[in-house]
């Protein structure tokens, strides 16, 4: 580059040897390291040398586009996120064009879904090449969306035939949108269908499912449930409607209801030899004292039977607390389990996600400060762990008891080995899919696709 050039503080990079037309950048001089968006993240051997391959969603705003990309590793770095977390990062090197000028650069791949933007330009990369001006935005050019949209036009895929609905109740969720953004992605016809909004016709001669005011909904090829805890009853008989029409639903009903079920699942997971903590439960106030002292005596957890991302989930430090919280929750009439409390847990517990019998990621949770649940609903944070061969093997057979494709198995590590806590029917993308890079939307809807024998 002969002489320099002023960017702003964002700016459209263009990289031809990675096959990506367009993707903005925050140009960030404060930064030291350049990185892109990456996920599903695997290195192999080519011509003796590590190479790296990896997916880039390109556009914050589409996140339906995904291109496959390889290069050479030229090196890992420990780079410190913005929350200040260190992360081995794998390094290599590309050509970029800002503007008109173009030179090579070193990208550190990283997962930025939660970032604004998928590339970060930092100070190595302009270094005698550019100068930023902070007050301006697209000193090289802004591309217009209509154009964007040209640029990428060749990796959007056809419709595939399978029409997928999502059923759940709030578009925005993170978890429902990337589901969405899943099937678009392998081209598939994607529909959100809100539990609330839809109703059946209960005939012999023309069952339907309709929505919104009239429209039949009877055919979809598959339908995945997202349904939320007080919707659990009314988004079951949906689905046994949908089965009945020979609507393929990843997960049914049944499994659903029993996953709900906290007692009904423990009994289920105590009969198979799932190693669970020791778990009473009791309808009389006068069997209170025994109850607790059945369980090793406080501190214990407190549970109701509907509780879900940590609510309804209470520690009791000492005996007589236990027995002032179990008898008020009897009072109200509200069905509870009493738990004993594993001590050196410390906060931890594990998230393997399974999919179609494979854990394909997991995750370790860590309470926040102060907090004993460590839900990330409830301010836990989320990294990635391996588990060992038990813990893979606990969290299969769960899932397979509850007949379940698709679940969130939580288990945590004792003095006795991998003891489960729960299995989640509905479980949540967000954290994980953060913490490990890894596309879980896409695994589900490879599954439905492998179910339905469908090859896109």
């Amino acid at each position: 580059m002969s002489k320099l050039t002023m960017v702003g503080n964002q700016e459209w990079c263009h990289f031809t040897q990675l096959n990506i037309p367009a993707i903005k950048a925050r140009v960030d001089s404060g930064a030291k390291t350049s990185s892109i968006q990456a996920t599903d993240i695997t290195t192999f051997k080519k011509n003796k040398e590590v190479w790296v391959r990896f997916n880039i969603q390109p556009l914050t705003e589409n996140r339906s586009i995904s291109i496959e990309c390889e290069a050479k590793v030229t090196g890992t770095r420990i780079v410190k996120s913005s929350s200040g977390v260190p992360e081995k990062r794998y390094v290599i090197k590309s050509p970029v064009t800002l503007g008109n000028e173009t030179w090579e650069i070193e990208l550190t791949l990283t997962n930025r879904d939660t970032m604004e933007f998928k590339m970060l330009l930092g100070r190595q990369a302009m270094e005698h090449k550019i100068v930023v001006n902070p007050t301006e935005e697209f000193l090289q050019g802004d591309i217009p969306d209509y154009v964007i949209e040209e640029k990428y036009q060749t990796f959007v895929k056809q419709k595939s035939g399978l029409k997928i609905a999502v059923l759940a109740s709030n578009p925005e969720l993170y978890s429902n949108k990337r589901l969405m953004e899943a099937g678009k992605a392998r081209g598939h016809e994607m529909v959100f269908l809100n539990v609330q909004q839809c109703y059946m016709k209960l005939d012999t001669e023309t069952p339907e499912i309709r929505y919104r005011g009239g429209n039949v909904i009877n055919d979809f090829d598959a339908v995945i449930p997202r349904i939320k805890t007080s919707m659990t009853f009314y988004g079951c008989a949906l689905l046994r409607m949908f089965e009945s029409l020979g609507v393929y639903c990843l997960n049914n009903a049944e499994s659903i209801s029993s996953s709900r079920d906290k007692l009904y699942s423990s009994q289920l997971f105590s009969k198979n030899n799932i190693h669970i903590p020791t778990t009473g439960f009791a309808k009389s106030p006068l069997d209170t004292k025994d109850l607790i002292h059945m369980v090793g005596g406080a501190p214990l957890i407190i549970k109701l039977l509907e509780s879900t991302q940590g609510k309804g989930v209470v520690l009791a430090e000492t005996n007589k607390a236990a027995e002032s919280v179990i008898n008020a929750f009897k009072s109200l009439n509200a069905n509870i389990l009493v738990q004993e409390f594993i001590k050196e847990a410390n906060g931890k517990d594990l998230r393997c996600f399974v999919v179609d019998g494979k854990v394909v990621a997991s995750i370790e949770r860590s309470a926040a400060k102060g907090e004993f649940r460590a839900n990330i609903h409830q301010g836990g944070t989320a990294s990635i762990v391996k588990i060992n061969s038990e813990e893979k093997k606990l969290a299969l057979k769960s899932a397979k008891i509850l007949n379940l494709p698709v679940a969130g198995v939580d288990l945590i590590r004792s003095n006795k080995g991998p003891l489960l806590l729960e299995v989640n029917s509905s479980p949540g993308l967000e954290g994980i899919e953060n913490a490990t890079g890894k596309d879980i939307a896409g695994n589900i809807i490879q599954s439905i696709e492998k179910k339905l024998k469908h090859f896109a």
